[in-house]
C-alpha cells in the first residue's frame, strides 16, 4: 500500500485514515483516482474535493457506522467495494458493528489491488451467474447449545467470510486447531478471491491447458480432495512444490493459495517502497534488495521475489526481536516462484493499460 498525502496541508495520509492529523481536513478514498482526498463540505451529504472543487463526492452509505471511508461520484449508494455486500454482520450489537469495521478494512485493502490491476469485478447486477458478491456469515447456535462456525468459502463468485473471524480469539482457535502458520481477513479476502479471479480469468478465457501445465489437472473430485487432505494430511516433501500445505490439497487451492501470496507480496513491497525500505545488511550482500521499482508494475514473478525475500527475511527477523511469530513464515521454492510467474502473465495480462 502506498502513502498519500492531504491535499490540503501535505501531511502524510493512510489508507485508512479519516481525517487529517496535521489540519482535520475529513480525508475519503476516491477508487477512481486511487487516491485519498481532502474533502470540504458543499451541501447536505455532498462534499467538493479540495483539490478540485468542481468534483463533487458523497460518502459510502455505510460511512455512517464509520464502516466504511471510501467515495461515490456520481450515481449510486455504495462505494465500489461495498456495492458488492450481501448480508453484513448484525448492527444492532457494538460487537457486530466492530466486526464489520474489521472486515470492511480487509475487504478494502483486497479492492485497492483488484482496482490497481484493474482485474475483472462484476457484481451481480452486472452478472447475475458469477458476478462477485459477499456474505459475511454469523455462527448459528444449535438447539443443544454448540456453536456451528459459519463457513468462509467461494462459489460461482460468492464469497462467505464467516464474521467471527473478525475477532482474534476466535481466528486464532481456528488458525491453532487447523494447524495454520498464518491466518488473517485478509488473507481469507485475497485467498477466496482467487477462486473467483481463476473463474474469470482462466476457466472463462480457455486457459486451462497452460493452468493445467502449471498446476495441475483441476478435474480430479474436489471434494474427495479435501476429504483427503484433512483425513491424511498434506503429501511427504509439500514444502517442494506448494506455497502451504493448503495449497497442496487440489489445484484450485493451489492457485488460490498462489494468488494469495501474489497479492501479499506486491502490496507489501509498495508499502517498503513508499516507506523508502531497503535491506542492506553489512557483510551479507547475498540478503540485500531495494523495492527500486513499481511492485504493481513489476517485470516478473522474479523480480518481486528478488526484493521479498530480503525483506520478509528481516521483517521476520523484527517479529522474532519482538517476542512474536514470523509475519510471513513461508518458503518460496522455485515450483512456486514458477506458479507466481504464471500468476504474474495472468495479471498484468489482464490488467487494462
Amino acid at each position: 500500500m502506498k502513502l498519500f498525502a492531504c491535499d490540503n496541508c501535505d501531511q502524510v495520509v493512510h489508507f485508512d485514515n479519516r481525517h487529517c492529523v496535521r489540519c482535520n481536513h475529513r480525508l475519503g478514498f476516491l477508487p477512481g483516482d486511487l487516491a485519498m482526498h481532502a474533502l470540504e463540505p458543499c451541501e447536505e451529504a455532498v462534499w467538493q474535493l479540495v483539490s478540485d472543487a468542481d468534483r463533487k463526492v458523497r460518502f459510502c452509505a455505510n460511512a455512517g457506522l464509520d464502516i466504511c471511508n471510501w467515495l461515490v461520484e456520481g450515481d449510486g449508494e455504495f462505494c465500489a467495494a461495498c456495492r458488492h455486500n450481501r448480508l453484513v454482520p448484525n448492527t444492532d450489537t457494538q460487537d457486530g458493528i466492530d466486526r464489520w469495521r474489521r472486515i470492511g478494512q480487509a475487504q478494502r485493502h483486497l479492492f485497492y489491488s483488484l482496482l490497481r490491476w484493474k482485474l475483472p469485478h462484476p457484481d451481480r447486477g452486472e452478472d447475475p451467474q458469477g458476478g462477485l458478491v459477499f456474505d459475511f456469515l454469523e455462527d448459528s447456535l444449535q438447539g443443544n447449545g454448540n456453536v456451528v462456525p459459519a463457513m468462509t468459502g467461494h462459489e460461482e463468485g460468492l464469497i462467505t467470510i464467516r464474521a467471527a473471524e473478525a475477532d482474534d480469539a476466535t481466528r486464532e482457535q481456528a488458525r491453532s486447531s487447523m494447524n495454520e502458520p498464518y491466518r488473517t481477513l485478509l488473507g481469507h479476502f485475497r485467498h477466496e478471491a482467487g477462486h473467483f479471479i481463476w473463474n474469470k480469468l482462466v476457466r472463462d478465457q480457455n486457459g486451462l491447458d497452460d493452468f493445467r501445465a502449471v498446476f495441475g489437472d483441476e478435474r480430479q473430485d474436489y471434494l474427495a480432495a479435501l476429504q483427503k487432505h484433512y483425513a491424511a494430511g498434506p503429501p511427504l516433501g509439500w514444502q517442494d512444490n506448494f506455497i502451504s500445505a493448503y495449497a497442496s490439497s487440489h489445484p484450485w487451492e493451489d492457485f488460490a493459495e498462489c494468488f494469495a501470496h501474489y497479492l501479499h507480496i506486491v502490496d507489501t513491497l509498495e508499502t517498503a517502497r513508499a516507506f523508502g525500505i531497503a535491506i542492506d545488511p553489512r557483510g551479507h550482500e547475498e540478503i540485500s534488495g531495494e523495492v527500486d521499482f513499481l511492485p504493481y508494475r513489476a517485470k516478473s514473478a522474479e523480480q518481486l521475489v528478488s526484493a521479498w525475500v530480503p525483506l520478509s527475511l528481516a521483517i521476520n527477523a523484527i517479529q522474532r526481536s519482538m517476542g512474536q511469530p514470523d509475519a510471513y513464515p513461508f518458503v518460496l521454492s522455485s515450483p512456486v516462484v514458477a506458479k507466481l510467474e504464471y500468476l504474474h502473465r495472468l495479471i498484468q495480462g489482464a490488467a487494462a493499460p
